[in-house]
């Protein structure tokens, strides 16, 4: 398969007065095209500062990131990014919200209206399009930033923990949600999460990561799709990688 992006001895310094943090260091990835690989790993490791710089929001200090063999240093429309908190526009409804992608590129408004309104029901908000962020559930403001996300057409998605701060039946819900429209699409997704059961339930591949953004272990995941939150965690290989992941974080956290 073609490696998408492809991240070389990758650091990141950040400096303030005269004491500089590390929170990245020399840290080495491939993402093969139309893959889903998860990224897990406790606070503080590196995960977050990581995507910002798949993203080229964020330049590194050190190191490399190519995108489809070429140098990427800044945005791009072919990366969409789901960041941790919440950045739907507040004075806009769900509709204009998932339109704002497709105003960017310069899209007729007939067509932009068309697309927002097919990704909105895709993702369960129909009968929400005129509504705005204030008067949506968190859980419906993460559907419709997931539309935003999609509607963007971008052919490689960076997801930062988007379903963290939910409950334990929406989370899954949405992490059923997000496999069902990423299935068969070609899509590459890099999903970072804390937890080893959202791992192991969306990736075909999940990369451990211990402090600095060491790769602990870096794992192919053998169960089969199509995954649904009750039926994968009683697959023995679930049970197994579960074991070995929880493992690998504990002595990643004693190192």
């Amino acid at each position: 398969m073609t490696a998408v992006l492809e991240v070389s001895g990758l650091t990141k310094r950040f400096a303030r007065d005269d004491t500089a943090t590390i929170a990245l260091r020399d840290f080495n990835l491939s993402i093969e095209e139309g893959t889903f690989v998860t990224i897990l790993g406790r606070s503080g490791c590196g995960k977050s500062t990581m995507l910002n710089l798949l993203s080229g929001l964020t330049k590194p200090s050190a190191g490399t990131v190519n995108y489809r063999g070429t140098p990427h240093i800044g945005p791009t429309v072919d990366i969409g990014y789901l960041t941790q908190s919440d950045t739907l526009m507040p004075w806009r409804d769900v509709l204009k919200n998932v339109q704002m992608p497709l105003e960017l590129q310069g899209m007729d408004q007939a067509e932009q209206r068309r697309r927002a309104m097919d990704h909105i029901e895709r993702v369960g908000l129909k009968g929400f399009e005129s509504s705005y962020p204030r008067e949506l559930s968190g859980g419906m403001r993460r559907r419709a930033s997931l539309a935003r996300l999609l509607a963007g057409g971008a052919s490689t998605l960076l997801m930062d923990e988007p379903f963290g701060a939910l409950d334990a039946q929406l989370r899954h819900e949405l992490q059923e949600e997000l496999l069902r429209l990423w299935t068969g699409s070609g899509t590459t997704i890099v999903f970072v999460t804390h937890d080893i059961e959202e791992a192991l339930l969306l990736g075909d591949r999940v990369v451990v990561l211990g402090p600095l953004g060491t790769i602990l272990r870096d794992e192919e995941i053998d169960i089969a799709r199509p995954r649904s939150v009750d039926e994968t965690r009683l697959d023995a290989n679930f049970v197994r990688l579960h074991k070995e992941l929880a493992s690998a974080l504990r002595e990643g956290a004693a190192a």
